[in-house]
């Protein structure tokens, strides 16, 4: 015989559909941003590399591949594809003869600060429909969230033996 889910469960299964919904909405807005920003959008995978170069500076292929979760081999292609775009640039290591660093180009920088002006815009445009009292509500709440995935990848993080992804 089943068991009714309790009311914490129940809100919780709930909070999570929404927030899936929500960043359906987020990806169809993020979307339109990319394609606004260049002629030549990048794919989320791409976009992803320059989100962790953009954070990280300078890194070499085999950090960047351990922070995506992705082969060496792969993460060598995107920079490839990054690099003819003109998005990103690979120098000597000034740590280790041996490797190659990948950074940021100006182009590349100039990329991401205007594609998140553009979803900043989608976004203002959307809470500037909300009431006070709704965007209060979502700025708690995002925090609460933020906060909460935190907490989470600092433990998996810590714990060696979580085979789940780690979030970095």
């Amino acid at each position: 015989m089943g068991v009714n889910p309790t009311p914490s469960h129940r809100r919780s299964r709930e909070a999570a559909h929404m927030a899936c919904e929500v960043i359906e909405l987020l990806e169809v807005l993020w979307e339109r941003g990319r394609d606004a920003v260049s002629s030549s959008p990048v794919s989320a995978s791409q976009l992803r590399v320059l989100y962790s170069l953009d954070r990280e500076g300078g890194i070499n292929l085999r950090t960047l591949g351990e922070l995506l979760g992705s082969a060496p081999s792969s993460v060598s292609r995107l920079c490839d594809r990054l690099q003819a775009l003109g998005f990103v640039e690979r120098a000597p290591s000034p740590v280790s003869r041996r490797e190659l660093e990948i950074r940021l180009t100006t182009h590349g920088k100039a990329y991401l600060l205007e594609l998140r002006a553009r979803r900043e815009e989608a976004l203002l445009a959307a809470i500037a429909t909300m009431t006070p009292t709704a965007r209060k509500a979502l700025l708690e709440g995002l925090k609460g969230f933020r906060d909460a995935v935190e907490e989470t990848a600092t433990v998996r993080r810590r714990d060696p033996t979580d085979s789940a992804v780690r979030l970095a």
